[in-house]
């Protein structure tokens, strides 16, 4: 069975226990001849798989009522495999979502640490500092770094820590983010797990 996640710059596979990555700008679906199960945001992909008939798209057996149109069906797709709790996807933009019982509550978006980092950056070179995410968040900052460490990364932190429920990180940056949110629990192939929750439910594996 092949899995793929479709973002904007890759192909994410899951063949087995192996995964692997094809670029957008290179790869050619159409090589692959075997069905593949897939979800993807990226919206000039989805018309090229438009067209080959072993792509088959897990978004048509999911029920968007739920959330809101423009939500980004890799958040949905998470959010449908844990049923309960809070997913943080640290990747390129921070995503937030909460669901309690089956129902989402709603979510946020925030820049990724990169991004964020490069805008204190462009305001000034003297705010060119990585984050701190050794930080003690029950202390008022009292150096550059550790102010724009807390600005970030304690608002974020406070927040979230707010609604009370387990916290699931995934994305390129959870081990990071799992410095600040200690107890949460790290799923780095959160999406696939929940592609195949999705499929057994709608018994098409």
């Amino acid at each position: 069975m092949l899995l793929c996640d479709i973002g904007n710059t890759s192909y994410h596979f899951l063949e087995g226990d192996e995964s692997f990555k094809k670029s957008v700008n290179s790869f050619n679906p159409a090589v692959i001849e075997e069905k593949v199960y897939y979800i993807s945001v990226n919206k000039k992909v989805n018309e090229q798989l438009a067209f080959l008939e072993n792509w088959i798209d897990l978004e048509d057996y999911i029920d968007r009522a739920s959330y809101y149109e423009t939500m980004g069906i890799d958040r949905i797709v998470a959010l449908e495999a844990i049923g309960n709790g809070i997913v943080i996807d640290a990747g390129s933009a921070v995503t937030v979502d909460v669901v309690r019982n089956g129902k989402f509550e709603g979510g946020f978006i925030v820049p990724g640490i990169t991004a964020m980092q490069k805008s204190y950056e462009n305001i000034s070179p003297a705010l060119a500092y990585s984050f701190n995410f050794d930080l003690e968040l029950d202390i008022m900052p009292k150096n550059s770094k550790d102010a724009i460490s807390y600005g970030y990364l304690g608002t974020l932190y406070h927040e979230v820590m707010s609604y009370g429920l387990d916290i699931t990180l995934t994305g390129g940056d959870a081990q990071k983010f799992k410095k600040l949110f200690r107890d949460a629990k790290v799923e780095e192939r959160l999406l696939f797990n929940a592609m195949k929750k999705i499929m057994k439910k709608a018994n098409i594996c």
